[in-house]
């Protein structure tokens, strides 16, 4: 096995901080707590953080509520110098980025890369956006009078940020927010602080004045740096992404300070293969929606539905193509399939395939946990096929969020359309089909955000990216992202003689 690569690697060790960030300041926690980031591939301690509080929260809204004063009155054009400034070097610093993120996380350095060019694609796209936050002048019905409106930034933004995509979900955040005229607050993941931290070198570097970022780090502490973000009538905006239990949670602390609020939550996708569709084309889109990010992703392919005509021509293939897929840690080479990020998740997929067996499914690839050649230590699980699963099994109701494909089988259109909506969310979905009246009749009956046709992908920076139902409101991306950061403003001038 070659030499696996380490934090020792970095080209720019200053990318690899320790500590929170209030005011840029690099900081300890107010009472000296730490929490150790592993890597869990290895189980090797990568780093000791400061275990930050409500005190270390306070200050840092208050450090963000003082640079709003000036920072709302910056040029959009300043702001957006500074946005492509850092997505510049974000690309310039691509291998170290993603490095840190591939011992952290878990993913593999191929995928950790593509994140880090993602992540630079937000802040790229705000960039733009932030000169385009125009109001309007609207017609009016008294020849007295004329009205307009205008876009102002919220305030203090409260960036919390999920482990599976750590850079990419806090540039989508911070980048919109920034380019607004807000200045953030940011909450990352415990289980992989290091990549939000990075980038905060990185976007001190690119000029982002003080007080306009800040970092809160916590492990333990999350209920509490959460419930104090939520109660502050300092912060007035927040965005989270993750569970729909902590969303819920979140919406009813905003509610005594009326936040606005873009909660990115639980998905539940439906990957739908028609009769009709292109064997090969339907294939490579499962590998991709289901496999990236070793299954964790909120858009992965959680329900995996295939017409009964093509059902066991997909059915093999998909399993002589994941045969060939290689496990490990990421940062080996050749590796598609990276450890789980913790050990929970592990444990929760071998529960959806225990009750899955239970209720009539079929394991016919994997299964278990994975051992390798006996060496590896980490969070692995055998990339896993059950056929014939029931509606029954808890994976139709809840994600498992690990390399684990449920096939269904399924008669008709009607019929797919109803499984697939037979849920409490609505996130993302897939379906695979060579028939346009098909793909238009599906896509617009589906209850979710998004749909992807014949791909196995559904972010790009230029794409509004939301749910409906339980998975949440507002949306990221896009030229709708922004707006979520500002207020409108009305004018109504007097113009009578």
């Amino acid at each position: 096995m070659a030499q696996q690569k380490s934090l020792k690697d970095l080209k720019r060790s200053d990318l690899f901080q320790q500590k929170g960030y209030i005011a840029e300041e690099w900081v300890e926690a107010a009472d000296g707590k730490t929490f150790n980031v592993y890597d869990p591939a290895t189980l090797d301690k990568l780093a000791t953080i400061p275990e930050m509080g409500r005190e270390d929260t306070d200050k840092a809204i208050k450090a963000a509520h003082e640079a709003f004063q000036s920072y709302k009155k910056t040029t959009a054009r300043q702001r957006a110098r500074w946005l492509r400034k850092w997505s510049d070097l974000c690309l310039e610093n691509a291998e170290d980025l993603a490095l840190i993120l591939c011992l952290e996380n878990g993913k593999t350095l191929t995928e950790a890369k593509g994140e880090v060019t993602y992540a630079a694609s937000f802040l790229e796209w705000f960039a733009g956006e932030a000169e385009r936050t125009h109001g309007e002048t609207v017609p009016v019905a008294n020849l007295n009078q004329r009205i307009l409106t205008f876009k102002q930034p919220l305030g203090v933004a409260a960036c919390l940020a999920p482990w599976n995509f750590p850079i990419a979900m806090i540039t989508r955040k911070c980048a919109a927010a920034l380019a607004a005229g807000c200045t953030t607050v940011w909450n990352p993941a415990g289980e992989t602080p290091l990549s939000c931290l990075a980038q905060a070198v990185l976007a001190q570097e690119a000029g982002f004045p003080k007080g306009t970022i800040n970092v809160i780090t916590t492990l333990n502490g999350v209920s509490e740096v959460g419930k104090a973000l939520c109660e502050s009538k300092l912060v007035r905006k927040l965005s989270f992404t993750g569970s729909t239990r902590v969303g819920q949670l979140l919406a009813a602390q905003c509610s005594h300070s009326l936040k606005k609020l873009s909660l990115e939550l639980g998905g539940n996708s439906p990957f739908i293969v028609f009769d009709d569709a292109k064997l090969e084309t339907a294939v490579e889109a499962a590998i991709l929606a289901k496999f990236r990010n070793s299954g964790q992703t909120c858009v992965t392919a959680n329900r995996v539905f295939v017409q009964e005509g093509i059902y066991d021509k997909f059915t093999q293939a998909l399993s002589e193509k994941i045969k060939t897929l290689k496990v490990g840690p990421g940062t080996e080479e050749g590796v598609f399939v990276g450890p789980l990020t913790h050990e929970r998740a592990v444990e929760k997929a071998m529960n959806h395939i225990t009750d899955a067996k239970k209720h009539g499914g079929q394991v016919i690839l994997g299964g278990s946990p994975y051992k390798g050649d006996g060496k590896l230590k980490g969070y692995f699980l055998e990339p896993t096929i059950i056929s014939g699963m029931s509606k029954e099994a808890i994976t139709t109701s809840e994600e498992t969020f690990a390399p684990v494909v449920a096939l269904y089988k399924f008669k008709t259109e009607e019929e797919v359309i109803d499984l697939a909506n037979d849920c409490d969310v609505g996130l993302g979905s897939f379906l695979i089909t060579e028939s346009m009246p098909r793909m238009w009749r599906v896509a617009e009956a589906l209850e979710v955000g998004m749909v992807g046709v014949n791909l196995g992908l559904l972010s790009a920076c230029e794409s509004p990216f939301g749910g409906v139902k339980m998975s949440g409101y507002g949306r990221e991306g896009g030229r709708q992202g922004i707006d979520e950061y500002l207020s409108v403003k009305s004018m109504l001038i007097n113009v009578a003689s």
